[in-house]
Parts: C-alpha cells; structure tokens; sequence
C-alpha cells in the first residue's frame, strides 16, 4: 500500500521503520520540511516530503500529531478521497494539548478527531507505549506478543487497520466502533498496559468513562515527580507498571 505518515515523534518514526519492511511504499512528513527528518527514521526506506505531498495519491495517511493540531491539518486533507484510510494515534492530554471543553464534557475523543477533520477515520497505536512500541513488536504467533486496540467505523478502515498493526509487530484487537473508544483512551485499562489479546478481552468492558481523566492526570503527575532532575529514572517497566496500577 501507498501510506503517508504525518508526525514523526516517537510513534510516529517507529511506524516509519516498520511500515517499509512489511513491503508498503512509505513518505514521511514533519512541520519543519523534509529536510529536517533524521536519516535514522529512513533507514528502512521511508522518503521523506512535504506534508503536501505525504498525503497525495495515497491508499493510508497516519496522523502522528498532538491532538491538539488535529484542526490544522483539516485543509490538507481536503482533496483525500474519503476511500482512503485515515488513522489516527493521537491521545488527549490537557497539559499538553490545552483544554478542549467538548472532551472535558465527555466528548469521545476519536469522535471529536472525525469532527475536526470532517471525515471518518480509524483509531489505532495511540493505546501502546511508544518504549513497547519501539521494542517490544513480535512476529505474528509469538505467544508473548502484545495486542493493540483499533476502532474504526468503516469495514474497509477497519480490515486496513488491523493489517498494519499485525505488520508492526502486535496483535490488533477489533475493539468496535468510533464511539466506542474511550475504552482506549488515557487511564483505561486496556490503555500503554501491554496486554495479550485474551486479557484486552477481559478487561476493555470493565473501563469506567467517569474515571479516566482522573486516573490519566494522576499517571501525569506521577510520570513529571519522577522525572524532575532525573529523567534516567523514566523507563519502561516503570511506565506500564504505573499505568497497570492505576488503570487496572
């Protein structure tokens, strides 16, 4: 498949990595310009270009940006064919991303995403680490390999989705529609907890809509206490076992 990439932060790079060995023809864009994208994030075979061009005759656009600059890119996808697919990572975190009052009043996150942009889109890789994500990717079969959540409302959207996920390395979990995914959302449990396929099952329906910002604001400040002056101490185990702490 043709796929532009928009955003390459830490997801962002890793999809460009992988997205390549799995056979698909990848362009990768930034707000800086093409120039500015590290050889490290083409080693595999992403080109680099401009966001104009990353989402020109393309078959699957990533959208790997803050939530918070979701409206800036509605122009740009103006002219895509709503036959393409479009996937979106992104989180909400309000000490990033500034209060948005439509989530903070319940908002289903993806949906306000869709509204942004004016078409439908699929939700996947915004609920796995971007450490795990990096490193913990696994051949299809491994009984070890962590599973992903992804929501589209779409069938073609969907069966897309799931495909690229399997091909970065994790299992994809079909976890309903659009506007079921606040179970995915910051301070779920199915949410950066590194869960197989058999225990998002088991868990995704026990999330409680109420209790998410909370919970998501508490791993924030204990995520910013332990980094103060000493970001060594931020690794991996830490992070998901905070959020199997507080999510779970």
């Amino acid at each position: 498949m043709r796929i532009g990439i928009l955003g390459v932060g830490s997801i962002g790079k890793t999809l460009a990595l992988r997205l390549p060995k799995a056979g698909h023809e990848v362009e990768v864009a930034n707000s800086r310009g093409p120039e500015s994208i590290d050889e490290a994030t083409l080693a595999t075979g992403a080109k680099p270009v401009t966001a104009e061009q990353a989402v020109q005759g393309k078959d699957v656009i990533i959208l790997s940006i803050p939530l918070n600059r979701i409206p800036e890119i509605k122009s740009l996808l103006a002219e895509v064919s709503e036959d393409v697919t479009v996937i979106d990572t992104s989180n909400y975190y309000p000490s990033r991303d500034n209060k948005i009052a439509s989530i903070d009043e319940g908002q289903v996150e993806s949906l306000w995403v869709s509204e942004q942009l004016g078409r439908p889109i699929a939700k996947a890789w915004n609920a796995i680490g971007y450490i795990s994500f990096e490193k913990s990717g696994k051949p299809a079969g491994s009984p070890d390999r962590i599973a992903i959540p992804i929501v589209a409302d779409r069938d073609q959207d969907r069966k897309i989705t799931m495909q690229l996920v399997d091909e970065t390395g994790f299992d994809a979990f079909d976890a309903g529609a659009l506007a079921d995914s606040w179970r995915q959302q910051p301070g779920a449990p199915v949410y950066c907890t590194d869960l197989s396929l058999q225990e998002i099952e088991e868990l995704i329906d026990t999330a409680e809509k109420e209790r998410l910002p909370k919970r998501r604001d508490l791993a924030v400040t204990a995520i910013s206490e332990r980094i103060d002056g000493k970001p060594q101490a931020l690794n991996n185990e830490f992070l998901v076992g905070l959020n199997r702490i507080l999510y779970m």
